[in-house]
């Protein structure tokens, strides 16, 4: 019995100690992380803060947290900037992602299914054009597109952001479909074909379920891409009545020569919350999209 018990201490003696000299690297390593959400967190935090502060406290002060409390700038937010109230600046923004999200979802999906799937003449070289148009800045192809846009009479509509979503122009999405239906074993193709089911068909009641965290990865980039847009709102929508969030925030600093910056930052706090809501309900999706490559065995 002595014996026994000799030998199951030496057994366990060894992982003790490891477990001991584990745990600093641990804390260490989870200090560490704490660390860097901290820094990478801070401005939002400087964010949120500066949306009590007035506006001169903004600019000369140095201090985190507000030394006046003035939760006035929300409700001057709310009230909107200019003669744009707010609901009409959000309802905007949320025309604009929802558009953007349903045409991505709807063109890219079926882009990448055909490319992915189908045979047809100039299929690889239609690809290698996806492919290449990846790595294309949109900068090089603003003027001709805001030409085009302008001869049809578009500009100052939504419509210059929105049509090009349901022509798959993104073509990361595309190019995310297509990898994840070549994933799928291509015995689910033929046995739908064996069962009658044309490509429309195989496509809506086999491939469309078994997509669904590529479909969910596109819906949250997409929206979120389409809130986080100033650019290609600031180019193409000049009728202030299509204003959005983000273009309003401009206006409180070209309103006026003493720009208001409290109520800025309110807006730009109130602008967080929805994309927040938005990646909060998805996020569960998004990281099954980012985890799976395929049908789950």
């Amino acid at each position: 019995m002595a014996i026994d018990e000799l030998q199951r201490v030496k057994e366990v003696r060894p992982v003790t100690v490891r477990k001991r000299r584990g745990r600093p690297n641990r804390w260490l390593w989870q200090l560490a992380m704490v660390a860097a959400v901290v820094v990478l967190l801070y401005p939002v935090f400087w964010l949120v803060a500066a949306s009590f502060k007035p506006s001169t406290e903004i600019l000369s002060g140095t201090a985190l947290l507000p030394k006046i409390f003035t939760p006035g700038n929300y409700a001057k937010a709310l009230d909107g900037v200019g003669s744009l109230p707010f609901l009409q600046l959000l309802g905007n923004s949320l025309i604009l992602s929802v558009a953007t999200v349903v045409g991505n979802v709807f063109s890219c999906t079926l882009a990448g299914y055909a490319l992915a799937r189908m045979r047809f003449r100039f299929q690889k070289a239609f690809f290698a054009f996806t492919i290449i148009t990846i790595m294309l800045p949109m900068h090089v192809v603003l003027i001709p597109q805001y030409i085009i846009f302008q001869k049809l009479g578009l500009i100052g509509t939504f419509m210059p952001l929105i049509l090009p979503k349901f022509l798959a122009t993104q073509s990361f999405f595309v190019f995310l479909v297509i990898q994840f239906v070549r994933s799928l074993p291509r015995e689910l193709d033929e046995a739908a074909e064996l069962d009658g089911c044309g490509p429309f068909r195989t496509f809506l009641h086999i491939m469309l379920p078994l997509i669904r965290p590529a479909l969910v990865t596109t819906t949250i980039f997409s929206f979120i891409w389409s809130w986080n847009d100033f650019f290609g709102q600031l180019i193409y929508l000049n009728d202030p009545s299509t204003y959005t969030l983000q273009l309003g925030l401009r206006l409180f600093i070209d309103q006026t020569s003493t720009s208001a910056f409290g109520p800025m930052f309110a807006m730009s706090v109130l602008a967080l919350v929805p994309i927040l809501l938005f990646f909060l309900v998805f996020q569960r999706y998004l990281v099954e999209g980012v985890a799976t490559s395929g049908i789950k065995g």
